[in-house]
């Protein structure tokens, strides 16, 4: 019959197994601990895609509809060539809207904007050589009346489409603005149904970024165009006499829907 050998050799046999048990327990412990931070860093990065595109997801904005104030004028620009052949805009500050225009005439676009704090249709005199900081809230009207506009650098590399460069009035995207904090919410103020919340600017026209750079910039870059700017204190008639529109007065701030 065969020996199993001593006792000395069967405990030697038995550490043995022992130690090798204990090594590879310790190395899955170690593969699991360096694989558990891998596993957070790829959730992070899932998480922060997500939010990515979430974030990119084009804003929804009502398209406003044209009141018979916007439909008289474009009338009368189409009849009178008034535009020069040249694309046009015309701001509804009561609807607090923007519509854009071909040359001929045909409709390109309409989109919620942003407009002066104060209601008026002049803008003060000077107001454009003054610090921003020192604009009183009386004083941030969006001026009414018929302006021939041109892309020029807004304070750094990108450009706005320029109306009165002395007044300092431009209509420009969202992403130029540098001095408005969270706490106005213009973007809250833009997707609102009511134009009453719409007036915060200084007394520019801010309309959404995407629909600067896929309307207006294409339509306006190569030879610029005409922002006609509805009055809401005086009538269509006084601030745009050539055109024989006589719709009656527009007065008070902007109430209701678009």
């Amino acid at each position: 019959m065969q020996a199993y050998g001593s006792a000395a050799g069967l405990r030697k046999i038995f550490t043995a197994c022992a130690l090798g048990v204990g090594l590879l327990a310790a190395g899955a412990v170690a593969t699991s601990a360096a694989a558990e931070p891998a596993a957070k860093q790829t959730a992070k990065s899932a998480a922060a895609k997500a939010k990515a595109k979430a974030k990119a997801k084009p804003v929804q904005l009502a398209t406003p509809v044209a009141s018979p104030a916007v439909s008289g004028l474009v009338s009368g620009v189409v009849a009178s060539h008034d535009n020069g052949g040249l694309p046009f805009v015309v701001i509804d500050k009561r609807k607090a809207a923007a519509f854009v225009f071909n040359a001929d005439g045909s409709p390109n676009g309409a989109v919620p904007v942003l407009l002066g704090y104060a209601a008026g249709d002049d803008s003060v005199p000077g107001i454009g050589k003054r610090p921003i900081e020192k604009i009183k809230p009386g004083e941030r009207t969006t001026p009414a009346g018929r302006f021939l506009t041109s892309f020029r650098p807004n304070g750094g590399k990108k450009k706005s489409l320029w109306m009165d460069y002395d007044a300092a009035v431009a209509l420009h995207p969202l992403r130029e603005l540098s001095r408005s904090g969270p706490r106005e919410g213009r973007w809250q103020r833009l997707k609102s149904p009511s134009p009453a919340d719409n007036r915060i600017t200084y007394g520019c026209i801010n309309v959404p970024d995407a629909f600067f750079d896929e309307v207006v910039t294409p339509a306006f870059k190569q030879r610029g165009g005409i922002v006609y700017v509805l009055p809401e204190a005086r009538t269509l008639a006084e601030v745009f006499p050539s055109l024989g529109v006589t719709e009656a007065a527009l007065v008070g701030p902007s109430t209701g829907g678009r």
